[in-house]
């Protein structure tokens, strides 16, 4: 099946403490910048699996945008849709790691360029032969956002196409009530559904199991939900021909956990390209796993983005744990 991915939301850069549990109300090192932003890590991975996709979003013009552009650019994203503001510079974020999994964030977004992402930043005409559109959860930072947001859903969905959504939730996001709001929307139009393990319960009801939430979810209209589990691997649920509840687990790797950030998108860029490209449930989701195993081996956000090459040559030297 031909198919062409749009993205919405951040790009900006990213700076990791050099040390773990470094405070950011002291003094230490960082190291960057690294090209960032959730959607621009999808679209990188997805560009590297070979695939179309273009990513909506502002920087300023200064170096650090016109680093993140030459590097979605060299990777194969179509930049058409990103626009360099003079107005305001590049978002940032600095990130502190406790473990290998913990970590607390700086967001420098709705006042950079990434915030003035608006309504007449979604152009029509790129979207002419778009017919998917990615998502993110960190990318509903406002109102104007959300409009954006909700006029690319729009257009995709009016001429048939797809949304998948990955919720990506930030403690350090829980206060902007405009995400909030807008999770309710974008769940009506969702096909295909990427929480983490620790973010089913958001969307449960009372004490649900995880098989009644995904039970309940896919009776409301979506069609594929995966749980993303990191090392221990994913759980895909969906209905069968009666409508009953199926699940399925693939098993995932157990490598050198050497920075997290970006895993949960690749993983998700990985399943979602695949799927649409007529893979098995069962190896999207195993292409998938790679793709996570290989981003969290490298340091950087889109340092550990993978070709299908590179996601077949792992499995030729792996098993699952």
């Amino acid at each position: 099946m031909e198919f062409k991915i749009c993205t919405v939301g951040e790009l900006l850069v990213e700076f990791l403490a050099k040390e773990n549990n470094q405070r950011f109300d002291q003094t230490g090192e960082f190291i960057g910048p690294y090209p960032s932003g959730a959607p621009a890590i999808f679209a990188d991975q997805v560009a590297k699996l070979g695939f179309p996709v273009i990513l909506f979003s502002c920087v300023g013009k200064d170096s650090f945008g016109k680093m993140c552009i030459n590097r979605l650019k060299k990777d194969g994203v179509i930049i058409d849709g990103i626009t360099s503001h003079s107005m305001a510079n590049t978002g940032s974020a600095f990130v502190s790691y406790q473990d290998h999994s913990d970590r607390d964030f700086i967001f420098n977004i709705p006042n950079s360029a990434c915030g003035l992402l608006s309504f007449n930043h979604i152009d029509e005409k790129l979207l002419k032969d778009c017919n998917h559109l990615h998502v993110m959860g960190s990318s509903l930072y406002s109102f104007r956002a959300i409009d954006a947001m909700r006029k690319a859903l729009d257009l995709i969905k009016n001429k048939g196409g797809t949304i998948s959504f990955d919720p990506n939730l930030r403690k350090e996001m829980f206060n902007i009530q405009e995400m909030e709001q807008s999770f309710g929307y974008i769940m009506e139009y969702t096909d295909i559904f990427l929480p983490s393990e620790n973010e089913v319960c958001y969307f449960a009801q009372n004490d649900e199991s995880e098989q009644q939430t995904m039970s309940n979810l896919l009776n409301n209209g979506i069609k594929h939900i995966v749980v993303k589990g990191g090392a221990k691997g994913a759980n895909y649920y969906g209905l069968d021909e009666q409508k009953c509840l199926k699940m399925i687990h693939v098993d995932g790797f157990n490598v050198d956990s050497v920075d997290p950030t970006g895993a949960g998108d690749c993983f998700g860029a990985t399943f979602v390209s695949l799927l649409l490209a007529g893979y098995t449930v069962e190896t999207a989701l195993q292409f998938a796993n790679v793709s996570g195993a290989l981003a969290v081996s490298k340091q950087g956000p889109m340092e550990g983005t993978s070709s299908l090459t590179e996601i077949q040559q792992f499995l030729s030297q792996h098993t699952t744990i």
